[in-house]
């Protein structure tokens, strides 16, 4: 991983995020780059965007988050070889000379747009030198004679270089003239010395190839005999012995690589993934590569010991089961908030700031003014939308004097009317018509646990009475498969009349009924519960229900 990868820290809110959660991110982004420079910040996402948060963010000319849907470790966040691939035309002997030079026992075989087309293993060089009895396979594996040139450290003396060895067998020619006319046949590559008699006999013979040992020098007669016949000369400083054992090493290291059913990683894969791949390959390395399939590396299981986790910094959420996959994979080194205490572990001390605010995009701002950090227009605008949003304009029980204060103030330097935009804010967020269940109903969804009961709240605002009715028809056959998918106890949903600052409360589950019965004195209408005054999921509905799981 490089050193700008290392100091990245992303600034994430919790899963279907919210007004608060959105701006909350992209404002401490801002600040921690201006206040720090050991890393660089970034603000992501964990989910989509609601429809009100688009209005905010389009209102105020801000681009939304990436989105990230895990935070686990990457291939990409840890140091991998990066082994360049060789064609596959080298010998087998060069590849083996690479592999001692690299101290690997794995080559990786690209294409010339460096598209991986094989492997090539010590144990398959081994196969070549100990296992081949064929005498003809030279041919077979169709060996470049600069191949042969190479690996028998000789030069050309007659013919093409750039040719191949295609047809015919290999023959150590250490007999009589006579008898070599036998057992050399057409096309054949024939080892011999320096006798003139065997080497034209072995030219008119037809041979493709003859390598001449010992570094004896060839007649001029068999040089020109060689050239008319296209016949290919190799002098070599080697014996006939040693020529002979070499010979094998000079094949393609095409003919013998793994070229089927590659077991590779790419860039962006999860680690967790890749150890469960590991463990059940036998294999020493596996080939990277990137989202264009581009091979760009090897890995091994040792890479894996020096792992450089995701750094991230949670804002609006601190429990596991609200934040983004992959969390518990991640570095937690800040977490911003104005909910519960949660679920949520670190291995190492964090930076921690709760306040029991009505919106985190509050303490944001206050952090700006402790720091001495001035506040642009357009981050002043997302902050206070985000404060309207989440204390519905001042009605929730949630919302302090200092988020009134906040709001007012970021009003001011934005050059906005709090009243105006909470209401366009909020008819964007109520424009379910166009909306399917799904999308509405995860506009705003969070799950809890309390007790031995896992459950889930939704909550959607609406500007009338009669838009709470029309969400409730929508949603309330939805919800059932909600608590089957997410295999969770209880589902509720808060559909709330934001002028009328009341809530009509749907759900689902065994005991769900039971359990607003204990946690409210409500009416209950068709299919729901009207609480009146109620409005705050954080304050007023999660604290009254959990109270009554835990009796």
């Amino acid at each position: 991983m490089g050193l700008e990868q290392k100091n990245k820290v992303w600034i994430i809110g919790h899963k279907n995020p919210d007004t608060d959660s959105i701006c909350a991110a992209i404002a401490y982004t801002e600040l921690k780059n201006q206040i720090s420079k050991e890393h660089h910040y970034e603000a992501k996402r964990a989910g989509s965007v609601n429809e009100e948060t688009k209005y905010v963010l389009e209102y105020f000319h801000m681009k939304e988050p990436e989105l990230v849907t895990d935070v686990g470790a990457q291939i990409k966040d840890i140091s991998f070889r990066r082994t360049a691939g060789v064609t596959d035309h080298i010998s087998l002997k060069r590849a083996w000379e690479l592999m001692k030079t690299e101290n690997v026992v794995t080559l990786p075989v690209t294409d010339a747009n460096n598209r991986l087309r094989g492997l090539i293993v010590t144990s398959d060089i081994a196969t070549s030198y100990m296992d081949v009895y064929d005498n003809r396979i030279l041919a077979t594996a169709k060996t470049p004679y600069k191949n042969i040139v190479e690996t028998l450290d000789g030069m050309i003396l007659a013919g093409n270089e750039h040719a191949y060895f295609v047809k015919g067998k290999v023959v150590v020619a250490t007999s009589s003239p006579e008898w070599m006319e036998e057992f050399v046949e057409d096309d054949d590559l024939v080892i011999l010395g320096n006798r003139l008699e065997s080497q034209m006999m072995a030219v008119e013979n037809n041979a493709s190839c003859l390598v001449i040992c010992s570094g004896f020098a060839v007649s001029q007669e068999v040089i020109d005999a060689a050239n008319k016949r296209d016949c290919v000369i190799i002098g070599t400083p080697y014996d006939t012995f040693t020529a002979a054992r070499l010979i094998n090493q000079s094949m393609p290291i095409k003919y013998f690589m793994t070229k089927k059913d590659l077991i590779g990683f790419d860039v962006e894969d999860y680690l967790d993934d890749v150890k469960e791949v590991m463990s059940k390959v036998r294999h020493r390395d596996f080939p990277v590569v990137d989202e264009n399939n581009n091979y760009i590396g090897m890995i091994s299981r040792r890479n894996l010991l020096n792992t450089q986790k995701k750094k991230v910094i949670l804002v609006d959420h601190n429990e596991k089961a609200q934040a983004v996959d992959g969390i518990m994979g991640a570095e937690i080194v800040e977490i911003i908030d104005h909910h519960r205490l949660g679920s949520l572990e670190t291995i190492s001390p964090v930076f921690f700031r709760n306040q029991p605010l009505g919106c985190t995009s509050t303490i944001i701002f206050q952090m700006y003014e402790e720091n001495g950090i001035e506040v642009t227009k357009e981050i002043a605008g997302l902050l206070c939308a985000a404060i309207i949003s989440d204390t519905l304009m001042f009605r929730s029980p949630t919302c302090t004097a200092v988020d009134r204060a906040a709001a007012e103030k970021l009003a001011i330097i934005a050059g906005i009317d709090i009243e105006i935009l909470a209401k366009n804010m909020f008819q964007a967020g109520s424009d379910f018509k166009r909306k399917t269940p799904k999308e509405i109903f995860y506009q705003d969804f969070k799950t809890f646990s309390a007790g031995e009961y896992n459950f889930g709240v939704a909550q959607l605002s609406a500007m009338s009475r009669e838009e709470v009715e029309t969400v409730k028809e929508k949603l309330k056959d939805y919800i059932k498969i909600v608590l089957n998918e997410r295999k969770l106890d209880m589902i509720f949903v808060m559909l709330t009349d934001i002028i009328e600052e009341s809530t009509i409360l749907i759900s689902e589950g065994e005991d769900a009924d039971e359990m607003i019965g204990r946690a409210f004195s409500a009416k209950r209408e068709t299919d729901g519960y009207l609480l009146k005054g109620v409005v705050s999921r954080k304050k007023q509905l999660i604290p009254a229900l959990m109270a009554a799981m835990q009796e």
